[in-house]
């Protein structure tokens, strides 16, 4: 075969043929192994973003981790910081780093726990942590109090269920906007509104599903966001209906509804009219429509005194 390669400016990192001539390592090892060392120093990276960020699944991830912890290019070590922490840090060679004839090589995520030259525990010594002063002596003066655990969250009532369900519902068809639980809840109150202002699910699934962004880096700061931004209007109150009447068949008073007044139908007597009887009521009604009458003719009049002879 011919190897043709390009001559790197920037951005390059030299290894040694050994690490990636190495037949007892598999493919999927050496080439995580020059991944890692291409990385510059004190890049924080687990196994489970590893996979999370590549093709292969977290299992050949975890595999191949294991095959160059046991080839010695891949180390986990638990250090303890001044203040009684532990720390985990890995470390990643291109070189194997085997362990010394006569000692254990140490766990991963453990300390090292030397051969038969290490040196034994001194039980006499005043432990320096509370922990192991309770493991190892029984006189104890001092112990820092466990913290008490946090209270459950109290059950969502029956609104911000709904509101859930509801959001559940609409981003289903898309599983970029997986949401866990404590998520949902925290927009459950704008989906409330949503819902509250008359949106049906389907329209809130046509503002939050078309169009999302590639990549996708925060499904619940894209929800938050959509249902800020294209929340609807408030619907208008419903003005009351206006009172319609009809009029009566025989004395053409207002009645709620077609047909007679009680009075007309016997079942009542006759609303007094207002100023006076009914004959002092016919009599004005009379006066009425004869100023009425006699305003039209003279309207008539005048209107043929203005056409042209």
């Amino acid at each position: 075969m011919r190897i043709h390669r390009s001559v790197p400016v920037r951005d390059f990192t030299v290894l040694p043929n050994n690490v990636l001539q190495y037949r007892r390592l598999s493919y999927t090892a050496r080439g995580l192994l020059a991944d890692l060392l291409s990385r510059p120093d004190g890049w924080q990276e687990d196994g489970r973003q590893m996979a999370d960020t590549s093709p292969q699944g977290r299992g050949a991830v975890r595999k191949a981790l294991k095959e160059l912890i046991a080839a010695g290019y891949y180390r986990v070590v638990t250090v303890r910081l001044p203040d009684g922490t532990l720390r985990t840090e890995n470390h990643v060679y291109d070189t194997p780093q085997l362990p010394a004839p006569g000692t254990t090589p140490p766990a991963p995520g453990g300390t090292s726990t030397g051969g038969a030259d290490a040196l034994p525990k001194n039980r006499d010594k005043e432990p320096s942590l509370p922990a192991a002063a309770e493991r190892d002596g029984p006189e104890v003066k001092h112990r820092a109090p466990e913290a008490p655990l946090p209270p459950p969250p109290p059950p969502p009532d029956e609104r911000t269920r709904e509101a859930v369900a509801a959001l559940f519902r609409a981003i289903r068809p898309e599983p970029r906007l997986r949401l866990g639980e404590a998520e949902a809840r925290k927009l459950a109150p704008l989906v409330a509104r949503w819902l509250e202002r008359g949106a049906t699910h389907s329209e809130l699934a046509q503002a939050l599903l078309p169009g999302l962004p590639a990549p996708l880096h925060s499904a619940a700061g894209v929800i938050r966001y959509r249902l800020e931004n294209k929340m609807p209007p408030e619907r208008a109150p419903a003005r009351p209906a206006a009172a319609r009447y009809a009029e009566c068949a025989k004395c053409h008073d207002p009645v709620p509804k077609p047909g007679i007044c009680r009075p007309c139908a016997g079942l009542g007597a006759p609303t007094p009219a207002v100023g006076g009887s009914g004959a002092t009521t016919l009599a004005g009604v009379t006066r009425a429509r004869a100023a009425l009458r006699a305003a039209r003719t003279t309207a008539l009049g005048l209107g043929g005194l203005a056409q042209p002879g």
